[in-house]
């Protein structure tokens, strides 16, 4: 068993990460998309990683910077791009840097952080430099999308330490099968934030198999925490959506908690 909490967190699994289907599957390119074509260029994606959402804006004629931490993520990224054609390749720069602390040296329409980044950051001081770095990078008025997860009860009161079933099997190009589980390690009720451990399960053709554990800390946050937090960094709320579709916060439960704001004067 190898765990990557000491190196490059994605090192391990980069490879495999766009063939699992609860990322592959995800539904929320077609929301980004729109929201890119809408803004136009230039679009700043924060945790961009292999490129599951950065590509497709690209194709669409977008000019996009993917900021990731991940040297392993942009790898496969970089991968990825080969296969496009050349205006598409020369719409995408990828940077590897911290979201805390950036300078890219232009600014943006449109920035985004898709899947949850944002929550791997725990300290509150954290938390407003990422968004004060963000808002430095905006135009005056652009636009910044924030997806959490909506913390339910459910989700808040599983046991610690108990693996769980995650993802379905996938099948890998090479004959590799991949599954996962998940558990959470630890869970600090003060700071709001859990350690918590994804174990990629890997079967080889012949037989052998494989046990990565990728860890991490994820904090979550609840609604209005979330939106005092965008206001005291100097946004203004546009709108709250619960899902993709833009249906409203609240509609379902537990929905997600996707903020678009806008820069404030």
């Amino acid at each position: 068993m190898r765990s990557t909490h000491e190196m490059d967190q994605y090192g391990l699994i980069a490879g495999f990460y766009d063939y699992v289907p609860l990322y592959r599957d995800r539904p929320d390119q077609d929301f980004y998309l729109d929201a890119a074509r809408q803004a136009g260029s230039p679009v700043l994606e924060i945790g961009s990683g292999t490129g599951r959402v950065l590509i497709p804006i690209a194709r669409a004629g977008i000019e996009i910077t993917g900021l990731d931490l991940s040297p392993s993520m942009l790898s496969v990224c970089r991968r990825r791009l080969l296969a496009e054609p050349d205006p598409v390749r020369g719409r995408v720069a990828l940077v590897e840097g911290d979201m805390r602390r950036f300078d890219l040296g232009r600014t943006f329409n449109l920035a985004t952080i898709p899947f949850r980044a944002f929550q791997h950051l725990v300290p509150v001081e954290d938390q407003l430099a990422c968004l004060g770095c963000i808002r430095r990078h905006l135009v005056p008025g652009g636009t910044l999308i924030l997806d959490l997860f909506n913390p339910s009860l459910e989700a808040l009161t599983r046991p610690v330490g108990v693996e769980a079933e995650d993802t379905p099997e996938a099948l890998l190009p090479d004959g590799r099968r991949l599954s996962r589980t998940f558990r959470i390690t630890s869970q600090d009720r003060a700071t709001q934030a859990n350690e918590v451990e994804l174990i990629y399960h890997v079967t080889h053709p012949d037989g052998r198999t494989e046990r990565l554990v990728h860890g991490f800390t994820m904090r979550y946050l609840f609604r209005y925490e979330a939106e005092h937090l965008l206001i005291r960094a100097g946004f203004e709320i546009a709108a709250l959506y619960g899902g993709y579709d833009k249906t409203p916060f609240g509609a379902s439960y537990p929905g997600e908690l996707i903020f678009v704001a806008r820069k404030g004067s």
